[in-house]
């Protein structure tokens, strides 16, 4: 008990990583195939639905968008969303839809919450050495989603509203952000006994999400040997640590005994030569560089990198130079090292978006432009693609150019608010102050600031004239925020 509440107090001086896992990987359950547990959420009654899961998972976005710096990279996101649904089709998941959170830190870290949502830190990528070793974290977290392993944990607290444990969350994730007191009294106002119980982690618990772990990255043609590896990464680092536990332990137990368990679980698996995709070591170069203490730092690092033998073979180091010279503002000599390997790998995504973000730094915007709309022509709706040639057109001035590329991104990524303020940036740009309005209302309501959202709907309405289907479009959407800011009132 006074573990527990000391531990909680500790919570304003924790690290954002730190915090957002504790408070965010909620996951420790009973075994699934036990027979005496309730079907949650299904036609048995159990406490939580999948609807409030949903909801829970929705607060937590939101305070995550407000509080969190997150990476906006779309690289770095396109990767990990792909990475993400390789898996997901092996996970027993009752529902799919999965929401990213990329957070802006370089600790290693990942959490999953109810509703869908699985987030790591960038610093996932600087730990793991291989492909197979990040996977098996994601694999690991969406094993606790496929087991339910939060709403389990609900089942033992049947005083604990679930909404009411959703408003906890994001008090330890304002708190933790803010480092104030803020979110201490939010926290404060919750149930004690639900906050003990819902910080408590048991060994039998993340077993189980082990060996669902393994499973999803056998079945999705990935090595398990990458789980117990990189848990023997984690240990290496608690180890050098000593008493700073690294994020990702302290919502995670691990243990020897766990780590042999793994392993031995791993190789029952049959033995495959499964190499790592290129794209995933050209991802964490590019982090590498982002974390950099400053941009020569980060020439210095990949020049010594390309010093060690054998490494001017490696495309990812050279990769990784390149990139921090466009950082360090060497323009050339980023565009040379692009160049060739572009030659070498004529068509690659990643390659042909950072050449377009030096051209673009140069303000060669033509060349960047054509270089973007031959891609575009090859991968029709490609994110990082589309995303950038939004750059090119909103520094060559071009709004209502840049409003079009935003506009098919947020149909396809409503979720992301960024976009929308990108979005709201082009259309002021172009001078269509009710595309503003909209693409406002919209990222408003992704704040979880529906009041703000409600006028930003209203302002556009009125700027419409009567009977035009746009105008009916913004009254729908207008009816819409409104209904849910009155049930906001209501509870």
């Amino acid at each position: 008990m006074n573990h527990v509440l000391t531990r909680f107090r500790c919570y304003r001086t924790l690290s954002l990583a730190f915090a957002l896992a504790f408070s965010l990987a909620l996951s420790s359950a009973p075994r699934a195939q036990d027979a005496n547990l309730p079907n949650i959420g299904g036609t048995g009654g159990g406490l939580i639905s999948g609807q409030k899961e949903s909801d829970i998972g929705q607060q937590v976005m939101v305070s995550i968008r407000r509080s969190a710096p997150r990476i906006t990279d779309p690289l770095v996101y396109d990767y990990l969303s792909a990475i993400i649904y390789r898996l997901v089709p092996s996970a027993p998941l009752e529902n799919r839809d999965i929401t990213l959170a990329l957070i802006d830190s370089p600790a290693l870290n990942a959490f999953a919450v109810p509703g869908g949502i699985v987030g790591i830190n960038g610093g996932l990528f600087l730990n793991a050495a291989t492909e197979q070793q990040f996977a098996s974290v994601l694999a690991h977290e969406l094993a606790h989603l496929s087991q339910r392993h939060f709403a389990r944990r609900l089942e033992q607290q049947e005083n604990s509203a679930p909404l009411t444990l959703a408003g906890m969350i994001a008090g330890i994730v304002l708190s933790a952000v803010t480092q104030s007191d803020i979110g201490i009294a939010a926290i404060a106002g919750t149930q004690a006994l639900a906050i003990q119980n819902m910080l408590a982690y048991s060994r039998s618990h993340e077993q189980e999400a082990d060996r669902v772990g393994l499973d999803i990255l056998a079945t999705a043609g990935m090595d398990p040997r990458g789980m117990p590896e990189m848990f023997e990464i984690m240990m290496r680092q608690n180890r050098l640590q000593g008493n700073n536990v690294p994020e990702y332990l302290s919502t995670h137990p691990l243990t020897q005994s766990r780590v042999a368990d793994t392993r031995n679980r791993a190789e029952q698996y049959p033995a495959k030569t499964i190499r790592d995709g290129q794209e995933y070591h050209l991802i964490r170069s590019r982090l590498q560089v982002h974390y950099a203490a400053s941009p020569e730092i980060a020439v210095d690092t990949f020049e010594g990198y390309l010093n060690k033998p054998d490494a001017q073979s490696n495309e990812a180091i050279r990769y990784g130079l390149a990139f921090a010279y466009l950082n360090n503002k060497q323009f050339e000599q980023a565009a040379d090292i692009i160049s060739e390997l572009l030659a070498s790998n004529p068509g690659r995504i990643t390659l042909q978006v950072t050449l377009a973000e030096i051209r673009i730094q140069q303000n060669r915007l033509e060349d960047a432009r054509s270089i973007l709309r031959d891609a575009l022509s090859r991968n029709p709706g490609n994110y990082p693609i589309t995303s950038t040639l939004a750059d090119v057109e909103i520094a060559a001035g071009n709004g209502t150019q840049a409003a079009e590329y935003l506009n098919q991104l947020t149909r396809r990524m409503p979720q992301q608010e960024y976009l929308w303020l990108r979005l709201a940036e082009a259309e002021g740009m172009a001078r269509n102050i009710v595309g503003v309005h909209r693409a406002r209302a919209e990222y408003d309501a992704l704040m979880g600031n529906l009041e703000s959202a409600q006028r930003q709907l209203r302002q556009a309405q009125e700027k419409l004239p009567a009977g035009s289907a746009q105008r009916q479009v913004v009254s729908e959407r207008l009816s819409e925020i409104t209904s849910r800011l009155q049930a906001r009132r209501n509870n």
